[in-house]
């Protein structure tokens, strides 16, 4: 037992050091090569961080139970747009695109699903069953969502009105756009200066290396397209492009592995018989969802790199960093708002500070409580009053004595701790005294007119 705890206790200080190597480098390698290393190798150390905390393994998981009652659903409804057009069958590449790493498996299990969606009909189901399939298909994806605004730290969901027209709308444009885009494909490299070209090598070798690599090339737009779009916020293209290609590289490569895996456990399967699909299908899924949820956390910290170190844990400032930050935000809030220039949000301010939302929005709601700062309408931040009458103590005040949660009754008073506690706060009282933000302002705008 002992030598055990004594491991643990090796490696957390193991990691603890690669963690202050990795975020807290020494200055004497600022600029240099290993610098732009740590900064880089940052990003993988995150991620396999939050795989071994398990939160996004159980969100994996949650999603494969969530797939198992909805893919039919959801196929069936994307299946019948491009049935009505004839092309529906076009779209079965595709899916055993994803079902390929179960190798023969994976064409089985295609061909069934297929033969489920083709007896979805409408005359068959009734008005009640068409419904009940809107409302599976619907659920899933708003399940899909949930799990992305988790790695994305949003807690407001879509309204009801926005699921309806933005999930029928990508449940309909979508697989119409795969379509056209594998037609587009298919008719380029069936025209006859291509098939010329492909007689000469190396082009004829790397032309079916590029027609292999455009289902993955595709495999990777759709990642990145629910990247941008599920999250219910504003997600970057370049983080949504770097979670895509991230996401599908790592997809294909596991899916090679996994073929493999599936090859050389064939023994092994045929002791679960009919089974063995149903066992290979989840392994897959789960992977799957994994791997798409780690390109989705990808994303969120290339766009929001201060959250690298912290990752899901409670971020606690202390109590002069939380004075320092309300009094910078204030300067912000009413700088912008007195020039009439851009206004601030809650992850502008979060970005510009380079500190972490979850830390910003305690100190934002303390400075509205205490009626400071207003949230207009357009989700921005405003002085709740005039300027001029915001004294700076106000503000301090109003971080300092906020507190969550019950607050504690009496406590017992030490007479000279009292007494020096006192004597501090009126000491700052007094320096302070008579001071207000737009005092703060304008001292910026003299320093920098000195300056000139």
């Amino acid at each position: 037992m002992a030598r055990v705890s004594g491991s643990l206790r090796m490696i957390a200080t193991l990691l603890g050091n690669l963690e202050r190597w990795l975020f807290e480098p020494p200055e004497s390698i600022y600029g240099q090569p290993l610098w732009k290393l740590t900064r880089i190798l940052r990003y993988p150390y995150a991620l396999i961080r939050d795989i071994l905390r398990g939160e996004l393994t159980l969100r994996a998981m949650s999603l494969v139970y969530t797939t198992l009652l909805s893919i039919v659903p959801l196929i069936a409804v994307s299946f019948s747009v491009l049935k009505g057009l004839g092309y529906h069958r076009q779209l079965e590449p595709v899916l055993y695109t994803f079902l390929e790493p179960l190798g023969e498996r994976g064409y089985e299990l295609t061909a069934q699903i297929t033969t489920f969606v083709d007896n979805v009909r409408g005359d068959v189901l009734g008005s009640l069953g068409v419904i009940f399939l809107l409302y599976t298909t619907m659920s899933m994806i708003q399940k899909v969502e949930e799990a992305f605004n988790f790695v994305w730290r949003v807690e407001q969901p879509r309204s009801l009105m926005r699921r309806v027209s933005e999930y029928l709308s990508v449940m309909i444009v979508g697989p119409a756009l795969i379509v056209a885009a594998l037609g587009l494909i298919a008719t380029f490299s069936h025209t006859s200066s291509m098939q010329a070209l492909a007689s000469y090598e190396p082009f004829g070798s790397i032309l079916v290396a590029f027609g292999h690599l455009t289902t993955y090339v595709l495999v990777t737009a759709v990642f990145t397209f629910l990247y941008a779009f599920l999250p219910n916020t504003k997600v970057r293209f370049i983080a949504a492009l770097i979670g895509g290609v991230f996401a599908g590289v790592v997809w294909a490569a596991t899916g090679m592995i996994f073929t493999t895996f599936v090859v050389e456990s064939t023994r092994n399967i045929v002791v679960y018989a009919s089974f063995a699909i149903v066992i290979v299908a989840l392994i897959w899924l789960h992977i799957s969802w994994l791997i798409l949820l780690l390109g989705a956390q990808l994303s969120f910290y290339v766009q929001n790199p201060q959250y690298l170190r912290p990752g899901r844990g409670e971020i606690q400032l202390n109590a002069s960093l939380r004075e320092r930050v309300a009094l910078s935000i204030m300067y912000l809030v009413v700088s912008d708002y007195r020039t009439a220039s851009h206004r601030w949000a809650t992850n502008r301010l979060a970005d510009h500070l380079d500190l972490p939302g979850v830390a910003l929005s305690p100190i934002v709601t303390a400075l509205e409580r205490a009626k400071l700062l207003l949230l207009a309408e357009d989700e921005t931040w405003v002085p709740a009053r005039d300027p001029q009458t915001i004294g700076l103590g106000e503000v301090l005040e109003a971080v300092r004595y906020d507190t969550a949660g019950p607050r504690l009754g009496r406590i017992r008073d030490i007479a000279p701790a009292v007494a020096a506690a006192r004597a501090a706060e009126e000491a700052m009282a007094k320096s302070l005294n008579g001071k207000t933000v737009m005092d703060l302002c304008d001292q910026e705008s003299e320093t920098s007119q000195a300056k000139a």
